[in-house]
């Protein structure tokens, strides 16, 4: 009686560390240890593990055995002890060579040599004569990323009887950027406010702050720029250092390593410098003593991003530098303590004298080869700006000599925001297995930014963060799937996006099928069918003014040529889309040859990038042989019909989840599929008047007139 009375006690405060006696909001992410619901394969589990054996106390180690204790025992339904030493069979043995002697009694040698010091085994293996499951690494952080897999495993009800598992990253520096501001505002936030309480820190340490390391190392993710890159120079005060060391040191045991942005005139700002100028020694002997003074606050930082020379930052160009004179500058000053630089290519001319998705590659080819070796260049996917599809931008595979590291854009600022379901796998994997040809067949982006292509050993790629104050994190429950995409991405940017569907589904909602098959589909769609509403064919930059909420394909006339939209869809009576071929900006000829002949040709590009490469006639007969002007506005309308879909799909699976949560989708989907209709109607009545032609029959007419859409202008949109 004494046993079921603490079997009952645990059970009650399991629920309560795991939150299921509340109602469901999101809070948890992908991280829900309920009890599963398949008897079969509970049984199986149960008899698989028994014990869960640490023999390390390290802080990480620590925190790794509580995650396979709660893990474990909230799947299973039954408390799955902690043990210093081996007693039984099916016991997890978990740690490292150094820490635990089972785990060097094995002889792991050879194989803990091939992955590192962040990857992990995963086997199933007879320990002291005992079978049970092992996680094996070199570091303690390498177990805590294993414990996570193996929890992954059995929350998604995979077979755990015979593991084998070798993994490890592919890229050396998973990082996430914050566009958060110092008085908590985040530009293109959309799930409320920045994490970061700078008010309370340092002697306040939020739950919340664990709870988002924790989420991090579950996928491996172990960096976080946590201030703006249009910075503030107030970051790098003591009154700030002391603030960003608390949470450092909150971070550290998950291997989060903390990053900075820097602003190129804080010398200036907050030194008392009359210049910023980086090859003046007092500027130099700035940054060195400014930095030296970081790390005695963080002797872990991870080191500096900077944004110069664009949209009015600051940078070497005042005084007439190169972009790698002013990251060498802070290349140096990190580099005795370990420290790299993540230099922005996201540099454009404020004379607007060329097609802007040249100006990038013009800036930095010429650079190839003059970084220091401790410098990355940070390369956003496409050359314009984070658009619901671009073609992959030149730099990949332009500097050889140089690292490049990929920024891909998780928050949703040109892709619905926060009310709209977009899965964002399909993108990344676009650009990810696009062939630059740089070294022939075969040089994908992948293998510039995992170094694989050029031998580079520092690599990193870079997502912009969609976290905020919100309960759920994210805003809309779906887009948390992309946080979780772009961990899994960036520690293995071969698996595909079907398997991460399936794992973020399994994990965040439910093993039943008919819930997973229907959900799967229609976010692997969901890409896809935003692109069509928005700007389908290879269009690009309709959004409003500003804000870039809903569609805005007739703006113009603001103090940048390419801040308007009518720069870049060059609709006139004859046709629509932006010359990049010989004929127009040429900007294909910033690809290697055999993509130039492909993006350069009319009749070979693909039909996604159609009117990014060319302009095209209104009657230009397309794949499916229809006119250009009928298979766009086929386009916009497929777009619409597939939220509505996305709608009925949702509304199949009622009652396989929890109401909440559903709920929540439900009217979120209602919300995107007005913005669907919203773009749709905007766009096709704006370039009717240049293509004179009627919408084809059959398909939905217009709400409204022109005129009404164009009036239309949200106030306080919010992440702007």
């Amino acid at each position: 009686m004494r046993n079921k009375f603490r079997n009952l006690l645990f059970l009650l405060l399991l629920c309560l560390v795991t939150g299921s006696v509340y109602a469901e909001d999101g809070y948890r992410l992908w991280l829900r240890y309920d009890k599963l619901q398949d008897e079969a394969k509970l049984k199986n589990y149960r008899q698989a593990i028994t014990e869960v054996v640490f023999e390390g106390n390290a802080p990480t180690l620590v925190i790794a055995q509580k995650e396979l204790v709660n893990g474990l025992s909230g799947l299973l339904g039954q408390e799955v002890p902690a043990a210093q030493r081996l007693t039984q069979a099916g016991a997890v043995v978990a740690g490292t060579p150094a820490n635990s002697a089972l785990i060097k009694s094995l002889g792991l040698a050879d194989k803990l040599q091939q992955v590192g010091d962040e990857g992990y085994l995963l086997l199933s293996a007879d320990v002291s004569g005992k079978r049970g499951t092992v996680i094996a690494a070199n570091t303690d952080v390498g177990v805590l990323y294993g414990t996570f897999h193996l929890l992954r495993l059995i929350q998604t009800q995979q077979d755990i009887s015979n593991l084998a598992v070798t993994s490890m990253p592919k890229i050396q520096r998973r990082v996430l950027n914050h566009w958060d501001n110092l008085d908590r505002t985040v530009e293109r936030g959309y799930a409320g406010f920045s994490l970061w309480d700078w008010h309370k820190l340092p002697d306040y340490i939020d739950q919340r702050y664990l709870d988002y390391a924790r989420a991090n190392a579950s996928i491996g993710i172990n960096g976080t720029v946590l201030t703006n890159v249009n910075a503030n120079a107030l970051v790098l005060t003591k009154e700030y250092l002391v603030k960003v060391k608390a949470l450092a040191d909150a971070f550290r045991p998950y291997g989060l390593k903390v990053y900075l942005t820097a602003r190129f005139s804080a010398p200036i700002e907050i030194g008392g410098l009359k210049t910023a100028d980086p090859l003046d020694p007092q500027v130099q002997a700035w940054w060195k003593q400014k930095t030296d003074e970081v790390y005695t606050y963080i002797p872990d930082f991870g080191g500096y991003l900077v944004k110069a020379d664009s949209e009015g930052q600051p940078g070497p160009h005042n005084y007439k530098r190169t972009q790698a004179e002013g990251a060498n500058m802070l290349a140096d000053a990190v580099a005795p303590h370990g420290g790299i630089v993540m230099w922005r290519a996201f540099v454009y001319s404020e004379h607007t004298p060329d097609d802007r998705h040249k100006q990038a590659y013009n800036e930095f080819k010429p650079l190839d080869g003059k970084f220091r070796d401790n410098v990355l260049v940070q390369v956003k996917n496409g050359a314009i700006d984070f658009q619901p599809r671009e073609p992959f931008h030149p730099l990949f595979g332009a500097m050889p000599k140089t690292p490049l590291m990929m920024e891909f854009q998780i928050t949703q600022e040109y892709l619905g925001q926060s009310t709209n379901l977009a899965y964002l796998a399909p993108l990344y994997k676009e650009v990810l297995e696009s062939d630059t040809y740089a070294r022939g067949k075969g040089s994908t982006v992948a293998k510039v930014i995992d170094g694989t292509l050029d031998n580079h050993k520092l690599t990193a790629i870079a997502g912009v963060s969609n976290i905020g104050t919100d309960r759920n994190w994210t805003g809309h429950q779906f887009a948390q799937s992309n946080w979780y995409t772009f961990g899994r991405l960036a520690w293995d940017h071969r698996i595909s996006s079907e398997k991460i569907a399936d794992e973020w589904v399994k994990m965040t909602f439910t093993n039943n099928n008919s819930f997973v098959a229907p959900v799967k589909k229609m976010m692997l769609n969901s890409h896809e069918a935003i692109v069509n509403y928005m700007t389908p064919l290879g269009l690009h930059h309709l959004m409003g003014w500003s804000h870039h909420y809903g569609p805005g394909p007739w703006i113009k006339d603001k103090p940048r040529a390419d801040w308007t939209s009518v720069y870049y869809h060059q609709a006139d009576e004859k046709g629509i889309g932006f010359d990049r071929t010989k004929t127009g900006s040429n900007a294909v000829a910033q690809y290697h040859q055999p993509v130039q002949k492909v993006f350069g040709s009319l009749k070979r590009v693909p039909e996604k990038y159609l009117l990014w490469f060319h302009h095209v006639p209104w009657d230009y007969k397309t794949d499916s042989g229809r006119i250009l002007w009928d298979e766009l506005a086929y386009r916009y309308s497929g777009g619409v019909d597939s939220v509505r879909q996305m709608q009925q799909t949702w509304d199949s699976v009622e009652g396989m989840i929890d109401e909440g949560r559903f709920n929540h989708v439900k009217t979120f989907l209602s919300i995107q599929e007005k913005e669907a209709k919203w773009w749709r109607d905007a766009c096709l009545l704006y370039f009717q008047t240049f293509s004179k032609r009627p919408i084809p029959q059959g398909l939905e007419e217009p709400a409204h007139t022109l005129e009404y859409y164009m009036q239309l202008d949200p106030k306080f949109v919010p992440g702007i």
